[in-house]
């Protein structure tokens, strides 16, 4: 019998695996996350933690867990599409504003400082991976991911 499980375990350790390179790219290559990488990140983190919870649940219920992936992956979209805009315009920024001091002081900030702490400043540039910035990367790979779980929710027993 064929079910979604593989579509949602594969969801989820994709955004293990990119949350991994981020860390590599933030301790390693010296790249500080600025706010909106780090709710970039927490998309990442929910989709991968939505996918393994719906992957557990039966069956007939995994669609709903997977329609919810789809919703957290689409959220991320948004955010990394608002990123590309704010880089592309770099008299706009999120820099040390209210926004890093809130997400700062979140108990998961506070947990997991190397994870979840802003530090940068949007509008920094870095060199790109492949042609493309990180925010492009993130906004390319949560489109990929939301499709993926469009299929997974779709899924039908035979």
């Amino acid at each position: 019998m064929k079910t979604s499980r593989p579509y949602l375990v594969g969801v989820g350790l994709v955004c293990l695996a990119l949350l991994g390179f981020a860390l590599y790219l933030q301790h390693v290559e010296k790249m500080l996350p600025c706010p909106l990488c780090i709710i970039q990140r927490y998309a990442f983190a929910a989709v991968a933690l939505i996918c393994f919870i719906a992957a557990l649940l039966p069956a007939r219920a995994r669609p709903v867990g997977a329609g919810l992936g789809v919703l957290a992956a689409l959220s991320g979209a948004g955010v990394a599409g608002w990123h590309i805009w704010v880089k592309a315009h770099p008299s706009v920024s999120c820099g040390i504003d209210p926004l890093e001091t809130a997400l700062n002081r979140i108990p998961s900030a506070e947990l997991l400082p190397f994870l979840f702490k802003a530090d940068g400043l949007c509008t920094t540039e870095y060199a790109p991976i492949l042609g493309l910035s990180i925010p492009q990367w993130s906004l390319l790979w949560f489109l990929a991911l939301a499709l993926v779980l469009v299929r997974a929710t779709l899924f039908r027993l035979k």
